[in-house]
């Protein structure tokens, strides 16, 4: 443990690497727990308040863990392969690109390093080179992604789309160019020796530290359960940054899925299959194109809005049921059409595989009495997945974390709710952890102010939007457009923007056709972002490099999103972050816990919205010299028993009601 403590001194690794380090007691009190973990091989809970610097605190002693495989006289048999797991691609990176290298030459090491995404990350030069032959079947922004991509793929080093800078991260194309699980031919693919995927696996396998993200580590994880193969090597060390969000991920892994998009893909693929090497088997075209118009059939018997419910309610209704079973017909047939070319190529081949695999998921989706389980559904514009999800992982990962013979470290700045981390260890069954709370080193009482409105009207009201648009007017004013509005629902961000907009542009007009008016110097002219209007990385861009712009965003944008300085200086949410009571697997986690005679809504959706509500506070102060107002505009922190459980699970900022004093504050920021 001294070289960790050292690691963190005023002359150590980090300062000598570092301008202006200076050393915080926390950050080395989480280093030291993380390098105690991984010594014992046993499982640690770390929150670790905004500016701890939780990131070095666990790189530092993984690293240092790792280096012992380098020194002279090392055991071959001590070798510590380190899993890094973040909550998404963009943390990924940054700490491959930015927070990887910085501790390697801090502490010149020699440890190898590897990033390793999900394969739909990876170009697939087979798919690739199949749509180009039949790239008529495209309309005309798939075929213009699809020559960038062509022209990318001929000087690309590792194949991850996430470098193509001149295509849309949502392009239509990407499913073309990529693979799946399903239409993956693996070692009988032409470009097997090729493949970008295959070659970051193999550079993984090789490495002493592998970042990945949640959703690809429990995808491996689940793939083990079943006996197949692995994506991520075995590690001794499993670190999960952000690990407030891997439960629910391990519920969506632990359970099974059918969806008409793996239907119309498959049934694209067999199409393309018919028209480039198999044109003599007409059948072919015609099964596949008739599961392809059931699909589009079924998909139109739900709303037209993307929503979520319960498919054993859903499945009842006789339309549903008529059109669901009709599904089972069309892809009987067309497992009975692709038996007749089995083995005359390896693409009609996976084809094969995929019907018959996509015939048992359908099976599970009939079976909806089981219990235990919730079965739902989710739709997208064009797509309807169905899910069957465990109601509860905590036996299934806490029996994989103690037979895995790892050291395992959960952190992330939001995992207690009211001081305590019964919530996230209940939920994943780690009874046994280390436990530790540390706060963050800023002085929330002097950098920011928290406001909670009166008078608002109810959520349910229609005049909410307007008076939610008229709060945030002054305060978008003296945060001269430094502020990001969070919401919980679409609708009701596109409601306020609509309002916003208005005022801001009648204000605008008024100073204008004032001309004595000394005001009409200074008038503002703020633009309104709004989630949706383009990437979110775009998006953020957007807000970041121009003046006088607000940002009105809802669910991505609660976490993740590090903007410091005059930047960002108020934050305004619309109201408590409780997850809606219709969501179908909510409702099941609920049922299950009244039936154990417990309480739903303190066991469940308190503590799921008083994290969810962490998070989004936690994007107004980033940094020492940050200052800023967070606006919580629902009066039940105040008026209801719970409030207080949000309240003290909330940073110790300075409270008040009084709006004004949230612009004088404001005033006050250079």
């Amino acid at each position: 443990m001294n070289s960790i403590v050292k690691a963190f001194s005023h002359s150590g690794a980090l300062a000598n690497i570092i301008e202006g380090y200076s050393p915080r007691q926390a950050q080395t009190d989480m280093a030291v727990a993380v390098g105690k973990a991984i010594d014992e091989q046993a499982s640690l809970i770390v929150e670790a308040g905004t500016g701890t610097g939780k990131t070095f605190a666990y790189l530092i002693p993984a690293f240092l863990s790792a280096n012992t495989q380098y020194t002279q006289g090392a055991n071959p048999a001590d070798k510590k392969r380190i899993i890094v797991s973040t909550g998404t691609k963009n943390l990924q990176e940054q700490l491959f690109h930015k927070d990887i290298p910085l501790v390697k030459k801090a502490l010149a090491s020699n440890v190898q390093v590897a990033l390793l995404k999900g394969r739909a990350n990876y170009l697939c030069r087979y798919r690739l080179a199949q749509y180009q032959q039949t790239r008529g079947q495209l309309d005309a922004n798939m075929l213009s992604d699809l020559v960038k991509v062509q022209v990318w793929a001929n000087s690309t080093q590792a194949g991850d789309i996430g470098e193509l800078v001149n295509v849309q991260e949502d392009s239509a194309i990407f499913p073309y160019v990529t693979s799946t699980l399903d239409n993956c031919l693996a070692r009988d693919c032409p470009d097997y020796e090729q493949c970008y995927l295959v070659k970051a696996r193999e550079k993984a396998i090789g490495a002493d530290l592998v970042v990945v993200n949640h959703h690809l580590f429990f995808a491996d994880m689940a793939l083990k359960d079943t006996g197949f193969g692995e994506l991520i090597p075995k590690g001794q060390v499993i670190i999960f940054d952000e690990a407030h969000q891997i439960s629910d991920i391990a519920s969506e892994y632990f359970g099974q899925s059918f969806s008409t998009r793996k239907l119309v893909d498959l049934c694209s693929d067999v199409l393309q299959i018919y028209r480039s090497s198999l044109t003599d088997v007409k059948q072919l075209a015609k099964a596949a194109e008739k599961l392809q118009r059931t699909s589009q059939e079924f998909r139109l018997l739900f709303n037209y809005d993307p929503e979520r419910g319960n498919w054993r309610d859903k499945v009842k209704q006789a339309q549903v049921q008529q059109k669901f079973m009709a599904l089972k017909t069309e892809l009987d047939f067309l497992y009975q059409v692709i038996k007749l070319c089995v083995s005359r190529n390896e693409a009609i081949d996976n084809c094969f595989e995929r019907v018959v695999t996509l015939l048992t998921q359908f099976d599970v989706m009939t079976n909806v009495e089981q219990i235990g389980l919730s079965f739902w559904y989710e739709t997208t514009p064009k797509h309807v997945v169905l899910h069957q999800t465990p109601l509860t992982v905590a036996d299934k990962f806490s029996t994989y974390v103690k037979d895995s013979g790892a050291g395992w470290v959960f952190t992330s700045a939001t995992l207690a709710v009211d001081n305590t981390f019964e919530h996230f260890s209940n939920h994943l069954g780690l009874y046994d952890a280390e436990k530790l709370l540390l706060d963050s080193p800023f002085d929330y009482q002097a950098q920011s102010q928290l406001i909670v409105p009166r008078y608002l009207p109810q959520a349910n009201d229609q005049n909410r939007a307007l008076s939610l648009a008229e709060l945030a007017y002054p305060l978008v004013k003296a945060s001269n457009g430094a502020c990001l509005m969070l919401f919980t629902s679409y609708r009701v961000m596109n409601q306020v923007a609509e309002h916003l907009t208005q005022l801001i542009s009648e204000h605008a007009e008024s100073n204008e056709s004032n001309d004595n008016n000394e005001s009409n110097i200074n008038s503002i002219q703020h633009e309104v972002l709004v989630q949706g209007q383009m990437g979110k990385r775009k998006l953020l861009e957007q807000f970041v490099e121009n003046e006088q712009v607000v940002l009105l965003a809802t669910s991505s944008f609660w976490e993740g999103i590090d903007v410091r300085g005059n930047k960002l200086t108020c934050v305004i949410i619309d109201k408590l972050p409780f997850a809606s009571p219709d969501d179908p697997l909510l409702q099941a986690r609920c049922d299950d816990v009244k039936r154990q005679g417990g309480d739903p809504f303190a066991r469940i959706q308190l503590p799921q919205a008083v994290i969810a509500l962490k998070q989004g506070v936690g994007r107004l102060i980033r940094d020492v010299n940050d200052k800023g107002v967070m606006v919580i505009c629902d009066d039940r922190l105040v008026n209801r028993p719970y409030g207080q459980v949000f309240l003290k699970s909330l940073p110790d900022m300075k409270r008040s009601r009084d709006l004004a004093k949230a612009e004088e504050f404001l005033s006050h920021i250079k």
